[in-house]
């Protein structure tokens, strides 16, 4: 079993009518409701106003991987609770950062650079497949069209990725680097752009299925489902 928790910080669903009809349960809801039909995982959700974030200690050493959706509180995310969960990554957990959650604390903690980037609204976004062959593309086409999509561009002040997956072509002519995955210490990390609060995109089977290739791929090897076939470990 992979335990899975999803932050969300779930302020723009309730603070924005257009928002909360794309969103009614909130992004975290959203993502767990097509999550918790596969066996292998078991989901929790965390949001900003809860004691800690919801990311105490406590859940943080429970968590395999960790799904984190942020955008208008960025700066208000407790310091703490930042160099926690960069700590747990480092000792082996998945990050698994959503679109805006480039620029989050924890985020630019493993990164080490600004994390900045060119962004505009109401664009489609094409991501074309660059690394067929990892495991996160598995079962996926080699294109995946986003009808609506807020666009971020290059440059991506990023450390070099490991891979790069899948790039994102832009209806503006812009590209960005759309899937890219890192190793700190003992943990995996899948950073994913799309993923907009204003439009429908994790509805989308095929971001469902990336995000889910995502989990697998960052959760630690100590995982049940992993291992299941492979020599048992003392």
């Amino acid at each position: 079993m992979i335990n899975v928790t999803i932050y969300n910080e779930y302020f723009h669903e309730q603070e924005y009518e257009g928002i909360r009809k794309v969103y009614p349960q909130g992004i975290h809801n959203c993502i767990k409701d097509f999550l918790q039909t596969d066996e292998n995982l078991s989901i929790k959700t965390a949001t900003f106003e809860m004691e800690n974030h919801g990311l105490s200690p406590e859940v943080l050493a429970q968590t395999d991987v960790l799904i984190f959706w942020s955008h208008a509180k960025q700066d208000e995310f407790s310091d703490k609770v930042a160099e926690n969960i960069k700590n747990r990554v480092l000792d082996g957990m998945g990050f698994l950062p959503l679109h805006s959650a480039h620029f989050s604390k924890p985020m630019k903690l493993l990164m080490g650079t600004t994390m900045s980037l060119k962004w505009k609204h109401d664009e489609s976004e094409k991501l074309f497949c660059t690394c067929p062959t990892h495991p996160i593309a598995a079962g996926l086409p080699e294109e995946i069209k986003i009808p609506k999509e807020e666009m971020y561009g290059e440059y991506f002040d990023i450390p070099k990725p490991d891979d790069v997956i899948y790039t994102g072509w832009f209806s503006n002519g812009h590209v960005f680097r759309s899937a890219c995955t890192w190793t700190r210490g003992k943990g995996k990390i899948f950073y994913f752009q799309p993923g907009h609060e204003e439009y429908p995109v994790y509805f989308q089977k095929e971001i469902q299925q990336i995000i889910k290739n995502g989990i697998y791929w960052c959760a630690p090897a100590k995982s049940s489902v992993i291992i299941r076939d492979c020599i048992e470990v003392k």
